[in-house]
């Protein structure tokens, strides 16, 4: 797998089925990431991995693939939209643990590909769509 470009929710899509094991991260890059520590920002402590999230559906999910993903591409594309210089990338690596809110951490990553800001929108519309958005249990 070479890493590569993603412009359409399918492409991404086609993508995951085709190669299990993939997770989004929303960060400066590959590059950046490899340079720094990973840090919990509440409690100061060094993380062992890099904070992703999966895109295999989990085994309860009987709903397309598409619901699924674009849900965990819009989970945390605010971290995007709050600083400019992060992008959504696709990676997989070694699962070390879970963050501090549960989150898969990964160490040996290889990057996959980058998603563009147009499949982002196309998931967010997609979500929008598909989902109750924002319906909690109150």
């Amino acid at each position: 797998m070479n890493d590569m470009h993603l412009l359409t929710l399918a492409s991404l899509t086609d993508l995951v089925r085709s190669h299990p094991g993939l997770h989004v991260r929303y960060s400066e890059g590959p590059e950046h990431d490899a340079a720094q520590r990973s840090i919990d920002t509440e409690s100061g402590l060094e993380l062992p991995g890099l904070s992703v999230n999966p895109l295999d559906a989990e085994q309860w999910w009987t709903r397309p693939l598409e619901d699924w993903l674009s849900r965990q591409l819009c989970q945390y594309s605010h971290l995007a939209e709050k600083n400019p210089d992060r992008y959504a990338w696709i990676l997989r690596g070694t699962h070390v643990g879970r963050g501090p809110d549960c989150e898969p951490l990964l160490r040996d990553v290889h990057a996959v590909a980058t998603l563009d800001d147009e499949l982002i929108r196309e998931a967010h519309a997609h979500y929008r769509t598909r989902f109750d958005a924002g319906r909690g249990p109150e």
